[in-house]
């Protein structure tokens, strides 16, 4: 074993060589992370009032929500691997801190948006604050005794749907309860992110990796995409996750109009998108670390087979909820599933992917949220046309489709051992 390999896999004490705790990285990472989810999710989640508020014709909302939220995807899809390479060549801590930077600007555009084109091209800036999870998780790998890091990668993972959970909540309160302007709401992230750049800035260490990638940026970034596309277990992988992904980009956005046929409009639309949105995010949340031991005692496979499953029922359930707290259970059903299904990938990622391809893995693992967030709100704008039924079913077919990809080969494993059991 070379020397920088027995590096990497020595004891960790729980302090990187550059001094970094683990337990304090993890909670700046952890609170970056939760405040990216919270200002994204709003953004989506009140994109329908917003609209309202610029008049755009009602026919013309469901069709405009997936238009603007495929624009968030655009710039990032090419990029994002080539920010794991800028972190790994120079430093983590500053792709990190300019991700936060950037959701900054796009939270303060978004808020001063007026016209639906203003909004769009502002979505499209997201494409420049992409690419940071990787990263994080990377240095938090390294930073953790192996003995904790199970965990901290479950706290970490779960921060982004509690994000996503509280920004709707929060955004109801500002919104239904105050009184104030949807603007504010992204106003308010927008500070946020500029706290998380300066927490980020002055709290955190450089953490470097133990192999520092050598030549020119480009051929070490897209020679990740294409080890991970050439290896079949990750491409496995990567085409099962991609499934999960763009059946909720499909669902995701139209949800809010969802709630609005239970509800109508008026003062109690954004209290019941905060609570629909909001309360689903985070049994999501919750339901992450939870996952991991179901999957330790009944197999990754198994679970993620399972999981699949019960979202595609409810995701073909959502459209015959008669009220808003009928919907808000299948959602949260929704949700959890949709929480195990990450898990589960992780968990795979994590024992079937070498050692020395690990880092390239985790700096990529979001690529297909990227391309299935581009594809999955077009399709569903083009759906809506048909009835929100048709936008929920056909991500509801998809999934269903993941359980059978996960599910057969697993029951045709076990019948080609059952004569030798």
């Amino acid at each position: 074993m070379s020397a920088a390999r027995s590096a990497a896999h020595a004891p960790n004490d729980g302090t990187a060589a550059s001094g970094q705790s683990w337990v304090v990285l993890l909670a700046l990472y952890g609170f970056a992370s939760f405040v990216e989810a919270f200002g994204v999710s709003q953004v989506f989640a009140f994109m329908l009032l917003y609209l309202q508020g610029m008049h755009v014709p009602k026919a013309d909302i469901g069709p405009t929500i997936g238009v603007l939220s495929s624009l968030v995807f655009v710039l990032g899809l090419p990029i994002v691997p080539l920010w794991g390479v800028w972190a790994d060549k120079y430093s983590r801590k500053a792709v990190i801190i300019r991700s936060a930077v950037v959701e900054a600007v796009v939270f303060a555009a978004v808020a001063l948006s007026r016209t639906p084109w203003q909004l769009g091209l502002s979505l499209l800036l997201v494409g420049f604050q992409l690419g940071n999870t990787g990263v994080m998780l990377a240095a938090i790998r390294d930073v953790t005794p192996r003995r904790r890091l199970g965990t901290a990668i479950a706290l970490f993972v779960a921060t982004s749907p509690v994000g996503m959970a509280v920004g709707p909540w929060m955004g109801a309160i500002m919104i239904g309860v105050l009184g104030m302007p949807v603007s504010s709401v992204y106003w308010l992230a927008a500070a946020l992110s500029v706290g998380v750049a300066l927490l980020l800035a002055f709290g955190s260490r450089e953490v470097r990796p133990e192999i520092v990638p050598e030549g020119s940026v480009r051929s070490l970034a897209y020679g990740a995409v294409r080890g991970v596309l050439e290896d079949p277990t990750v491409r496995r992988l990567f085409l099962v996750f991609g499934l999960a992904f763009l059946a909720r980009q499909i669902a995701n956005p139209f949800l809010p109009l969802l709630v609005e046929r239970v509800v109508g409009q008026g003062s109690g639309l954004a209290g019941a998108i905060g609570l629909v949105t909001g309360t689903a995010a985070l049994v999501g949340g919750l339901a992450s670390p939870v996952a991991g031991p179901l999957g330790d005692r009944f197999g990754f496979r198994p679970v993620l087979a399972v999981a699949f499953a019960g979202g595609a029922l409810g995701l073909l359930l959502m459209p015959l909820m008669p009220s808003v707290g009928a919907l808000a259970i299948v959602v949260m059903g929704w949700s959890a599933c949709v929480a195990a299904v990450s898990a589960m990938v992780f968990g795979l990622l994590a024992l079937e992917v070498s050692a020395e391809r690990r880092s390239a893995t985790l700096n990529l693992v979001y690529l297909p949220l990227y391309v299935a967030g581009i594809v999955g709100p077009s399709i569903g704008g083009a759906l809506v046309g048909g009835g929100l039924a048709t936008v929920f079913s056909a991500a509801g077919g998809l999934l269903a489709a993941g359980s059978v990809a996960v599910g057969v080969p697993l029951l045709l494993g076990r019948r080609a051992r059952s004569p030798a059991a």
